[in-house]
């Protein structure tokens, strides 16, 4: 594990990726942190991190894209899978490269509230709940960015697949107030999920036959449901959105609010993915 640990994390800094990743994660923060904290006066820099959530969108993918897909696309996933070493130390090595890279930017922001209490009253515990959680969260994407590149020999559909299913866990929340509770509505938004669905299973299976099968069996159910029972999509749309945000769980600690459910909630994500991560790459190896 650790060999493959050493291994990627010089791959990120051997290359551009590594250092665009901190230079990219650390711009964004301290543009927040200057509007936030230094022009407007706040003390408390949660603010300014639950504001830049949508980075993850964005370098959560530069970052995962190549870490699997690369080694399906070359065929050197083969010697990971032939060699002695178990599988769950490849998934945690790479996994563990990844988290390093967020561990060194957020090295950086944890200086941020020694800083501001140099010129005035800061709540340091709080603060550094939210750094906390913060890294929690970046924690967790980057394990569905590993599962994902996993799935797939593509880093291009890794690094969209990524973005995507980053950016409706960062927008679910402000999305599910802009849609309607109408049955329409859900139907409507309900067709335009299963089709991304149907477009990642087909990529997944490399069989577009089985794809449009079961995409074309899932519209006719959601539309027959809809056309004879419409009164049961009503207002699904905000409590489905509601279920698959993951901000939710940080906002209390934006507020000031530490849960020990946030941490647990985070940490669990990241498990399930790995798990996930392992056991995709644990059927090829016996397949």
């Amino acid at each position: 594990m650790i060999a493959i640990y050493k291994k990627e994390l010089q791959a990120y800094f051997n290359s551009v990726i590594g250092w665009l990743f901190i230079a990219f994660f650390l711009a964004f923060v301290g543009l927040y942190v200057f509007l936030y904290n230094l022009l407007n006066g706040y003390a408390f820099i949660g603010y300014a991190l639950a504001s830049v959530t949508l980075v993850f969108a964005l370098l959560v993918p530069m970052v995962t894209m190549r870490i699997m897909a690369e080694e399906n696309r070359q065929k050197t996933d083969q010697l990971l899978l032939t060699s002695p070493v178990p599988i769950w130390k490849i998934v945690a090595g790479k996994y563990l490269a990844l988290v390093t890279l967020i561990a060194i930017a957020m090295s950086v922001i944890c200086i941020y509230p020694l800083m501001f209490a140099q010129f005035g009253t800061v709540n340091l515990s709080m603060s550094y709940a939210a750094i906390f959680g913060f890294f929690l969260i970046g924690c967790a994407y980057l394990s569905i960015g590993l599962f994902i590149s996993s799935l797939t020999a593509s880093q291009a559909f890794a690094a969209v697949m990524t973005f995507i299913v980053v950016l409706i866990t960062c927008l679910a929340d402000g999305v599910a107030s802009l849609i309607p509770s109408t049955p329409k509505a859900a139907w409507i938004t309900y067709s335009v999920i299963w089709a991304l669905l149907a477009v990642w299973m087909w990529r997944v299976m490399k069989n577009a036959t089985a794809a449009l099968i079961i995409f074309s069996a899932g519209e006719c159910a959601l539309t027959a449901l809809y056309m004879l029972k419409g009164s049961l999509l009503e207002g699904t749309v905000p409590k489905v959105l509601g279920t698959v945000s993951l901000l939710g769980v940080y906002n209390n600690t934006v507020t000031g609010i530490f849960e020990l459910r946030m941490p647990v909630y985070y940490l669990s994500i990241a498990f399930v993915f790995c798990f996930l991560t392992y056991q995709n790459i644990n059927k090829r190896r016996y397949s």
